[in-house]
C-alpha cells in the first residue's frame, strides 16, 4: 500500500497508511517477515456500520506469512492502532478482522479536505496513467440515434469519465460499421430519396429499404451536389458513391444526436478502412500460425433440418470451441467476404496497439458472442506480449412508457423513438441520470411522465434538488450575513458527523466503481448522499436549532454552512462524472 499523491490525504487513504505503518513496525520487530507482501490488505468500511468506521483484513491475510494464527496477529496490530489518538477504538472481530472507530477530529479533517481539493476531491491515481480504450455506441450508420443506442451511449460515456477521474487515460472510440450489406441498403434508400428530390414520384417505400423521413434531406443534399447524373444510371455506377456520401451524412446526424447528450468521441474507426488496410488478413495469418484458425466445414444448423439449398462449404474457422463455444466460428463467408466476427477480430487487434486495456459496451443481444471474441482478443494480443485485459459490458434495452403505457413509435424515424425526441422532451440530464439508475444488465423502463416528477422516487430530481437546496441555503445565509467557515466545525454534532461520513465515502466509491467498470455505482451513491442530506435538512422542520442557519449563533451557522457547501461539492463532483449538471436552483 503506497499513497504518495495529494489524493492520499483523503481519510480512507490516510488510515490505510496508518495500518501500513503498523505493519512496517511489526516487520522491524520481527513479528512479520521482512518484505511481507501486503497487496491483499484492505482498509474499508465494514459491511455493518454498527461494527465501526473502518475495518482491515490485515491479520487474516498476513497470518500465514507470519506463521501464526490471525487472532494472535490481530492482537499485536490492535495494540499499536490503539496508540493512535485518531483511533478511539480498535477491536478484533470473528476469526481475525479488526474494526476501528475514529475520533471526531478525523472526520472533521476530512470535511476540510473536501474544501481543500474542491473539484479534485475523489480523484485517484489508481489508474496510474494507463490507457483504456472504451468503445461505445458504434451504431450502424443507417439512421438517427434511438433508444436502442441511448442507454449504451450513456453507460459508455459515464464509464469513460469515471476512468479518467480514477487516473486512467481514456480513448473514447466509435466503430463505424460501413462495410456490410446494411450500408448498401442505406445507399439504395438514399438513391430513392435522391430521385424523389429530383421530382420523381416514388410512392410507398419498397420493402427492404429504410422508410424514415430522416433520409429526405440526404436525398436533397445528393441532388444538389450531384444533379441528375445518377438518376437513371445503373446501380453499379452510383452505389459506391451513394454509399460513401450516405454514410458521411448519417455519421454527421449521429454525431449531432450524441452531442445532445454531451457525448463526443475521440476516435471514429471505419470498418471499410480496416479491411482496405489488410488488417483482417494480418489477424488471420497470426491465428493460423498459432493453430487457432483452420479450414473446415461449418456444421449444419442444430436442432432443425437444414434449408433445402444448404450444402457443406469449407471455410476458415476460428477454434472457438477451445474456449467454451458450442462450435467453431467462420471468419469468412462462402463468397470470401469477412464475417462480422472476422472483421471484429481485426478491429480489436488494431485497438490493442494503442491501449493497455479494452472495454466494449454492447447490447444484450450480443451476449452469445462475448466468450469467443474475448478468446480471440486474448489470443491476438498475446502475440504482442501479455494478453490485453478486455471487458465487455452488456446493456439491456429500455422500454419506453408514458404514464405506465407503452409509447407509440416515431413518425420521423419510421419505427422508433429518436434520441433527439427524448432529449427535446425531458432534457439531457434527465436522460443521462435515468439511464444510470439501474445496472446496465438489468431491464429498465423509461417513463416520460415519471422521469420529470418532482419527488423522491425520481432519482435525478432528488439529487439535483439536494444540490439546488444547498445553494439556496448558502444564498440565504449570505443575505443574512452568514458565510461558510471551517473555523468552528468542531461545533458540529452527531447528526452532522453522520453526513460527513457519507460524503467521505466518495473517493473510495470512485475507486471501487472504476475497478468494477460500473459507473452506475456513482449514481446510486449520489442518491444515498442526497437522501442523507434531505434527512438532515428535515430535522430543522421540527427543531429550529437544527437548521443550517441559527440566527443567534453565527459560529454554528458558519460551521453548518461549511458542511452544506462540502456536501454540495461532492454532489457536483459525482454528477460531473455522470455528465449531469449540478443545478443551483430549481
Amino acid at each position: 500500500m503506497s499513497y504518495s499523491t495529494p489524493e492520499s490525504r483523503t481519510l480512507h487513504a490516510a488510515f490505510a497508511e496508518k495500518v501500513d505503518a503498523v505493519l512496517s513496525a511489526l516487520e522491524m520487530e520481527g513479528t512479520l517477515p521482512a518484505d511481507t507482501s501486503r497487496s491483499n490488505v484492505t482498509v474499508e468500511p465494514p459491511r455493518d456500520a454498527s461494527h465501526g468506521d473502518l475495518a482491515t483484513n490485515a491479520a487474516m491475510v498476513l497470518a500465514k506469512q507470519a506463521k501464526t494464527n490471525p487472532r494472535e496477529l490481530a492482537g499485536k496490530i490492535v495494540e499499536k492502532l490503539q496508540a493512535d489518538p485518531e483511533i478511539t477504538e480498535a477491536e478484533i472481530a470473528g476469526p481475525g478482522f479488526i474494526n476501528m472507530r475514529l475520533a471526531d477530529g478525523a472526520w472533521l479533517r476530512e470535511l476540510a479536505t473536501i474544501a481543500e481539493f474542491g473539484e479534485d476531491y475523489g480523484k485517484s491515481n489508481m489508474g496510474g496513467g494507463s490507457t483504456v480504450n472504451v468503445e461505445y455506441v458504434s451504431a450502424n450508420p443507417t439512421g438517427p440515434m434511438h433508444m436502442g443506442h441511448c442507454r449504451g451511449a450513456v453507460v459508455g460515456d459515464a464509464l469513460a469519465s469515471l476512468l479518467e477521474f480514477a487516473g486512467h487515460k481514456v480513448i473514447r472510440e466509435y466503430y463505424v460499421n460501413d462495410a456490410g450489406g446494411q450500408v448498401d441498403v442505406l445507399a439504395r434508400s438514399a438513391h430513392l430519396r435522391y430521385r424523389e428530390a429530383l421530382g420523381e414520384t416514388i410512392g410507398d417505400i419498397p420493402e427492404g429499404l429504410y422508410p424514415g423521413d430522416y433520409l429526405v434531406p440526404v436525398g436533397q443534399y445528393l441532388a444538389n451536389e450531384l444533379g441528375d447524373k445518377y438518376q437513371a444510371a445503373a446501380e453499379d455506377e452510383w452505389l459506391p458513391i451513394f454509399r460513401a456520401e450516405a454514410v458521411e451524412q448519417m455519421m454527421g446526424l449521429i454525431k449531432d444526436d450524441l452531442a445532445l447528450l454531451g457525448i463526443h468521441h475521440d476516435l471514429f474507426s471505419s470498418e471499410a478502412a480496416l479491411q482496405a488496410a489488410g488488417k483482417p488478413e494480418a489477424a488471420e495469418e497470426w491465428l493460423r500460425k498459432h493453430d487457432l484458425v483452420y479450414d473446415g466445414v461449418l456444421e449444419a444448423p442444430k436442432g432443425k433440418a437444414p434449408p433445402e439449398d444448404w450444402e457443406p462449404v469449407e471455410l476458415p474457422l476460428f477454434r472457438s470451441t477451445k474456449f467454451g463455444d458450442d462450435q467453431d466460428r467462420p471468419i469468412k463467408k462462402s463468397d470470401g467476404k469477412w464475417t462480422y466476427f472476422g472483421a471484429d477480430l481485426a478491429y480489436h487487434m488494431q485497438k490493442a496497439e494503442d491501449a493497455d486495456a479494452l472495454i466494449d459496451i454492447w447490447g444484450a443481444d450480443h451476449a452469445g458472442t462475448v466468450k469467443r471474441i474475448k478468446a480471440a482478443v486474448a489470443a491476438l494480443s498475446e502475440g504482442e506480449g501479455t494478453p490485453i485485459p478486455f471487458d465487455v459490458k452488456l446493456v439491456q434495452m429500455v422500454q419506453l412508457m408514458r404514464a405506465g403505457e407503452p409509447l407509440k413509435m416515431s413518425k420521423r424515424s419510421g419505427n422508433f423513438i429518436t434520441l433527439a425526441e427524448m432529449v427535446d422532451e425531458v432534457g439531457k440530464d434527465v436522460v443521462r441520470f435515468t439511464m444510470l439508475t439501474r445496472k446496465p444488465e438489468a431491464q429498465m423502463e423509461f417513463d416520460f411522465a415519471k422521469v420529470v416528477e418532482a419527488s423522491k422516487d425520481n432519482p435525478v430530481f432528488y439529487v439535483q434538488y439536494a444540490h439546488a437546496r444547498i445553494h439556496s441555503t448558502l444564498r440565504k445565509g449570505a443575505a443574512e450575513g452568514f458565510a461558510p467557515s471551517v473555523k468552528n466545525i468542531e461545533l458540529l454534532g452527531a447528526e452532522e458527523l453522520e453526513l460527513i461520513k457519507q460524503a467521505a465515502q466518495f473517493p473510495r466509491m470512485v475507486e471501487a466503481a472504476a475497478s468494477a467498470r460500473e459507473a452506475h455505482r456513482i449514481a446510486f451513491y449520489l442518491y444515498d448522499l442526497a437522501g442523507a442530506f434531505h434527512a438532515y435538512w428535515n430535522l430543522g422542520n421540527d427543531n429550529p436549532q437544527k437548521r443550517f442557519i441559527v440566527a443567534q449563533d453565527a459560529d454554528l451557522s458558519g460551521a453548518r454552512l461549511f458542511l452544506a457547501a462540502q456536501i454540495g461539492q461532492v454532489i457536483l463532483n459525482g454528477l460531473a462524472i455522470l455528465g449531469v449538471e449540478a443545478v443551483e436552483e430549481m
